[in-house]
């Protein structure tokens, strides 16, 4: 897989609770460390890019926040986005539109206004010259989307929108957003995914909508915290023999499997059990992997499970280092 840094913007969706943010943000800090001036979009108002670069009110207040040299953040709010668009359409009158509570009113209540808006602005973020005046061009936009159903329709939106207005600037606005979210030398589609039987099954359905809904090709797929293996076949079956004997453990290199005659004590029973679930949970994330690989045609991009509480800044550099491959 490359040539993601030849994109403008990268979308990244997937199924709720499998690390899309953690990566969004691990693949913007890979990126900067290539020289991309980079922004993480945020749509799902979380600001978590914020947050893990140490901005204790986890805010960046719907504007673009510097994070590290680079690398910049912001989290996209709809009402900020259309009084910013009504402003660079309509000067004086879009002032006042802007805080109209009617006009506002009118927004909130059509469906998929608030998805347009925050492509929208994704898109002016991705535009060399900006559109917003004073602003500096990022080389790469990196959205952190809602999960994978809100984000596939919040790709349809465009489209629809162009169809159902046919003229007038929301119809030319819906149409320049497809256009460019379907361009592959444009954009890119990116699915995080764990290696667990909902989310590949959410993945491969994603695939086949983005395909046959929108007419884009999924870029990568990235398979989030997978645990490493370290038994092989011999240590298995001794670890498995060790405990159902109650006695010791044979690494397989010799002809005698080593016994005790007395009960394993509880500390040595739980690393051997220990040992074991890893085991088995590896084994059963290879398994779905491959049924994901099967699935798409290609191998997905593999990323370590951190044995960490949580993600921290060291944990998302040394997820950026991986990452680094893709750019």
């Amino acid at each position: 897989m490359s040539g993601l840094r030849d994109k403008r913007l990268l979308f990244l969706t997937g199924k709720g609770g499998v690390g899309k943010s953690t990566v969004a943000i691990a693949l913007g800090i890979a990126a900067a460390r290539r020289g991309l001036r980079t922004v993480v979009a945020e749509l799902t108002g979380q600001d978590r890019a914020a947050v893990a670069f140490g901005h204790a009110d986890g805010s960046s207040g719907a504007r673009e926040l510097r994070l590290a040299r680079n690398l910049h953040t912001i989290s996209i709010e709809p009402q900020h986005a259309l009084e910013e668009y009504l402003q660079q359409k309509a000067g004086p009158l879009g002032d006042v539109l802007a805080h109209s509570r009617t006009f506002h009113g009118f927004v909130s209540a059509t469906p998929g206004m608030r998805e347009l808006l925050a492509l929208g602005k994704a898109w002016e973020l991705s535009q060399a010259p900006r559109r917003t005046k004073g602003a500096e061009p990022y080389d790469l936009v990196i959205v952190d989307a809602p999960a994978t159903g809100h984000g596939l329709a919040t790709l349809r939106t465009p489209r629809t929108f162009a169809e159902i207005a046919k003229v007038g600037p929301i119809a030319s606005q819906g149409r320049t957003l497809d256009a460019s979210f379907t361009d592959p030398r444009f954009a890119a589609v990116i699915a995080v995914a764990l290696a667990e039987e909902m989310p590949v099954n959410e993945t491969l359905a994603l695939r086949r909508s983005l395909r046959d809904d929108c007419g884009i090709e999924l870029s990568h797929t990235i398979v989030n915290a997978l645990v490493p293996d370290r038994l092989g076949p011999r240590q298995a079956a001794g670890v498995a023999r060790a405990i159902e004997a109650g006695g010791g453990v044979s690494d397989g290199s010799s002809a005698r499997a080593s016994t005790a005659s007395s009960p394993l004590s509880p500390l040595v029973r739980a690393a051997l059990e220990s040992a074991r679930s890893e085991h088995v949970r590896a084994r059963a994330q290879r398994a779905q992997v491959q049924r994901l690989a099967d699935g798409l045609g290609s191998d997905p991009f593999e990323l370590p499970y951190l044995f960490t509480p949580s993600v921290d800044r060291a944990g998302l550099e040394l997820l950026a280092d991986r990452l680094e491959e893709l750019l």
